[in-house]
């Protein structure tokens, strides 16, 4: 009866976190699956996990952009 009760390891809060950092916004299935959310609880997740990957992703354009722009400078540098 226990281990029916237990919580399967990739429901686990702790499980979820390190999915997302991991993966990112490929984890989502874990929390529509996951039994204990609510839906709006569903939908609040989904959408900071967008915008958490939306920011994420323009901070790295940016940073390339910048690295970019770096070598570019420095290769004008040497010639």
């Amino acid at each position: 009866m226990d281990e029916q009760k237990r919580e399967k390891w990739y429901f686990k809060t702790g499980s979820l976190i390190v999915s997302f950092l991991l993966v990112g916004p490929f984890m989502l299935p874990l929390v529509w699956a996951h039994p204990r959310f609510s839906k709006k609880s569903k939908l609040i997740i989904t959408a900071v996990i967008i915008v958490m990957t939306l920011i994420l992703t323009m901070l790295l354009v940016n940073a390339l952009r910048s690295l970019g722009s770096y070598y570019r400078f420095l290769l004008d540098e040497k010639f």
